[in-house]
């Protein structure tokens, strides 16, 4: 790096910093939106998008920035402007018969048919709906669940008494999945083995 009368030069626009330089905030900044832009990409999973945010939100020299954007972009300099971040896809809003049909599935149960209800809206709403789908995969999985433990618990002595108390709470379960449904909640039943995915 050049001096004039004792005084570091700073690098011009495209060039690339000394490593030893310490790095300001907005150098971090910079470096986080083009990881951001990067996952948004898909080019990071989970895991590596954490761990090269954390080491540039910990960087204090160019040195420790350098090895993140080298690994997006190559030995060449980095771009200067990060690129424009993929639009996020959210699911849309699910329309009043989905949310319907998804309550359906939990509710079923509650009214004493288990496995049939999500069974049915799994194999015909759940084909064009991820909403009522979604829902009828957890209350499947959660009525399959009860209806084992219902069979193999009364081979115990304890069991036999379990068995009205996981009624009545599965009864109650049913009926908030339900709500959850209507209201476009994500429900997941506690204690549930999921077998249907």
């Amino acid at each position: 790096m050049a001096t004039m009368a004792g005084v570091p030069r700073i690098p011009g626009p495209g060039q690339v910093p000394p490593a030893h330089l310490r790095v300001t905030d907005q150098d971090r900044d910079h470096v986080v939106e083009h990881v951001k832009a990067a996952y948004a990409e898909g080019r990071y999973d989970k895991l590596e998008f954490d761990e090269r945010l954390e080491r540039a939100m910990m960087a204090r020299t160019h040195g420790d920035l350098m090895p993140i954007m080298t690994e997006l972009y190559g030995t060449s300099a980095a771009p200067q402007r990060a690129p424009r971040p993929a639009p996020i896809r959210t699911e849309r809003a699910s329309e009043s018969n989905e949310r319907l049909g998804a309550a359906l599935g939990h509710v079923l149960m509650a009214i004493g048919i288990p496995i049939v209800g999500p069974l049915i809206l799994l194999l015909t709403g759940g084909k064009t709906s991820p909403y009522i789908r979604r829902h009828a995969v957890e209350a499947l999985n959660f009525q399959l669940t009860v209806v084992g433990a219902s069979i193999l618990l009364p081979l115990t002595i304890i069991g036999a008494v379990l068995v009205p108390v996981i009624w009545v709470a599965a009864f109650v379960l049913a009926i908030v999945g339900g709500v959850s449904a209507l209201s476009e909640g994500n429900y997941r039943y506690p204690m549930t083995i999921r077998l249907v995915k």
